[in-house]
């Protein structure tokens, strides 16, 4: 009786629980939807402000303005091939400066000074222009690894890892190195394999943060012929570039309004993103959550 009082007890949880869950998932999902709508919709019905959660007067004509020049292929391309390269730079530079972070100041005696080190290049920048220049200087412009090395290590992303590496049991690196081992090999065959929830958000943060990126593209490219895909939709849909337009396709740029070009550009820069994310879901909030809880 006092089991079936305490199910009925918490029966409204679970319901008001269930309605506040759902109207969270209608507030992300529904922009979404209204920005596949706009997307397959003319011009003439998003002027109109006929669209909502559906296509009006379907055309694929936003995608075709959006795929047609040869230059969307090179971009596309650019921005694969530097979130490929962007990542793995990343990652292998957070789990080398993570691993020894993670020790006692006891095994690292610089283990301060190297996390102030670390805490005050997130609090504070150089400014855009030493940026720009000592990329300009080191010869990068124009170079795929100038949207590479610049960001090459990810501060908050060192943090978070080095906050897992220190929940893991000190029990295991303590076997390990009475076995011999060193401290390579404790990093990549224990702390490594440990970490894979730790490991997947962090690949998931930064191939969002490259995927995404369009601002270094525009500042650091002056080649049309080297952008990465997000600096060349916000070329062509954001500022209207027609230089980047060819004659051919000047009536499919007619044909489109901002509105639906910037909706087809979302969708399509979504589609890499949304199809990686499937893989690392299972591993996000658990890893997100045990790499923040301790300092």
């Amino acid at each position: 009786m006092a089991e079936q009082r305490w199910r009925i007890r918490i029966r409204p949880f679970d319901a008001v629980n269930a309605v506040l869950l759902t109207a969270v998932a209608l507030v992300c999902i529904l922009p979404m939807i209204h920005m596949l709508a706009l997307s397959f919709s003319s011009s003439h019905a998003v002027d109109a402000k006929m669209v909502s959660l559906w296509p009006r007067e379907l055309t694929l004509q936003p995608y075709l303005f959006v795929v047609s020049e040869g230059r969307f292929y090179r971009a596309f391309i650019v921005s694969v091939e530097r979130t490929l390269l962007g990542v793995a730079v990343n990652m292998v530079l957070t789990v080398l400066a993570a691993y020894p972070l993670s020790k006692t100041r006891r095994a690292f005696g610089a283990r301060d000074w190297y996390v102030w080190f670390f805490m005050v290049s997130i609090l504070f920048s150089g400014g855009l222009i030493p940026w720009y220049l000592v990329i300009t200087w080191t010869g990068l412009i124009n170079r795929i690894w100038a949207l590479i090395l610049p960001g090459a290590v990810p501060v908050f992303n060192v943090i978070l890892l080095h906050n897992f590496f220190r929940q893991l049991p000190p029990e295991i690196e303590e076997s390990a190195l009475i076995d011999g081992a060193s401290h390579w090999t404790i990093m990549s065959r224990i702390f490594v394999p440990l970490s894979m929830p730790a490991l997947a958000t962090l690949v998931l943060f930064c191939a969002v943060g490259h995927w995404n990126s369009w601002f270094d593209g525009m500042i650091l490219m002056s080649d049309p012929n080297r952008y990465p895909l997000q600096t060349y939709l916000q070329s062509v849909l954001v500022r209207r570039d027609l230089k980047l337009i060819s004659l051919r396709d000047l009536q499919a740029y007619i044909e489109v309004n901002q509105r639906n070009s910037n909706a087809a550009k979302i969708i399509v820069a979504m589609i890499p993103i949304l199809a990686c994310y499937p893989f690392l879901q299972k591993y996000f909030t658990k890893g997100i959550i045990l790499g923040s809880v301790k300092g």
